[in-house]
């Protein structure tokens, strides 16, 4: 394996500071909060919002990490060059690993769920035929160009706040004729956990919610002027995001009785339902908008990710290879596309996601490590620094994260794991062989 020389092509520059800020929003605003809010309340009881708030600040910790490593270092490779330049090749190519397959996880299960029970409310297709079309369609559009992405992630980005919005809306009219039960919102605590345990319990939860705005880094490279408008778009769709979430969270809590928005796969349909007023179908297009999006900027991210670890001589270096003309890079694309075909076809959503939150929680763990170590490291340009009690804090957060994931998680996730860490040795060893030619 062997890195791009320094005259190779480079990704086009063309994402600006509000492209940037709707992609990571669309990314963090994607399929979770649709199912997720029901989860948070069985798990914390009425008071949904504050789990939902408190997952914000553990995300923004992480996401500090971020902001100063991808203004500092603002290529492709987002996690894996990171932990490569702190830790070396080994870890590099862990964390690359993690992330890329996190990332190929993801657009799988994502592809499953636009094929359920949403789009049941229009045709019935074929699981397989309608996973196999609909991947095709998002790899090929990814490998048309990052600017075509980029404005139908606008697009979709706003059609799904807009769904959220509609959710808060709803929850306004409903407290204004007089129907909702505004005791639940401060309601604390399960029949299995107190207050603080369940707040704890909620909050593990509502951080998947948050999961996406890593994958923002994989795109710097792209954007015009990184060290100024990568972090005002980074903690600018967090703040949105979180404030949709809360009032999202109050809303289908002061709407619906904790028990039934618990009970439910598909608690804001539930939330519709209950409000009246808005067809429930309506609702159904925004899901399959919202499924969409989250997985053509996962796509987005695992074919770039594939594309910077191949530049740094983690992967093999045609993944390198860039579309003439349309300078995307096409064969990574076709790889993490049919890696995500052959999961969706093999697996379920449930196996699928369960390692999800593990491979990223071992990725956010390193880049808040790289962070200080990486201070030692002089850049000649300009770019964003945080407080060194941040990445700490941010470390902290997802070691507490950790001690939450379930046996079944971790007997699935190890596996994967090992096998990481097999591949990264052996990529760890070329490296030095490489070196020492």
């Amino acid at each position: 394996m062997t890195s791009h020389s320094e005259t190779a092509p480079t990704l086009r520059r063309a994402v600006t500071t509000p492209a940037l800020f709707l992609f990571i929003l669309g990314d963090v605003l994607g399929a979770g909060v649709y199912v997720l809010v029901g989860s948070v309340a069985g798990a914390s009881g009425g008071a949904v919002w504050v789990p939902l708030l408190v997952a914000l600040v553990m995300a923004l910790l992480t996401a500090g990490s971020y902001a100063e490593l991808a203004t500092k270092y603002p290529r492709a490779g987002g996690s894996s060059h990171y932990a490569t330049r702190a830790f070396g090749p080994f870890a590099g190519f862990l964390v690359g690993f993690c992330m890329l397959l996190a990332g190929v996880v993801s657009v799988g299960a994502l592809s499953l769920g636009f094929a359920g029970d949403y789009l049941a409310e229009f045709l019935t297709a074929p699981v397989p035929l309608t996973v196999i079309v609909f991947l095709l369609l998002l790899a090929a559009l990814n490998a048309y160009g990052i600017r075509e992405s980029m404005w139908a992630n606008m697009v979709a980005t706003v059609i799904e706040v807009g769904g959220l919005v509609l959710i808060i809306g709803l929850g306004v009219m409903v407290v204004a004729r007089g129907d909702a039960d505004l005791s639940r919102l401060t309601q604390l605590g399960t029949a299995e956990n107190g207050p603080v345990l369940a707040v704890l319990a909620g909050s593990v939860l509502a951080y998947y919610s948050y999961v996406g705005f890593e994958t923002s880094v994989n795109v710097a490279e792209e954007a015009k002027d990184p060290a100024r408008s990568y972090p005002k778009a980074l903690f600018g769709a967090l703040a949105v995001a979180g404030l949709i979430y809360v009032g999202v969270g109050m809303a289908a809590s002061a709407i619906l009785p904790t028990d039934e928005l618990a009970a439910s796969s598909g608690p804001l349909l539930e939330v519709v339902r209950a409000a009246g007023g808005v067809p429930p179908v309506l609702f159904s297009v925004i899901a399959l908008v919202a499924v969409a999006n989250g997985a053509l900027l996962t796509g987005i991210m695992s074919s770039r990710l594939a594309y910077g670890m191949s530049r740094d001589g983690l992967l093999p270096s045609f993944l390198g290879r860039l579309l003439p003309g349309r300078r995307t890079p096409w064969l990574a694309i076709a790889v993490t596309t049919g890696l995500s075909l052959i999961l969706a076809l093999i697996g379920s959503i449930e196996v699928l996601a369960s390692t999800l939150v593990l491979l990223l929680l071992v990725v956010f763990i390193a880049v808040n490590t790289a962070v200080l170590v990486l201070r030692k490291d002089r850049v000649e340009r300009s770019h964003f620094q945080i407080p060194a009690a941040v990445p700490v804090l941010g470390v902290l957060s997802c070691l507490l994260l950790v001690t939450q994931i379930e046996k079944e998680t971790w007997l699935f996730g190890l596996p994967i794991l090992a096998v990481g860490a097999v591949l990264a040795a052996v990529a760890h060893r070329r490296a030095r062989a490489a070196a020492a030619a």
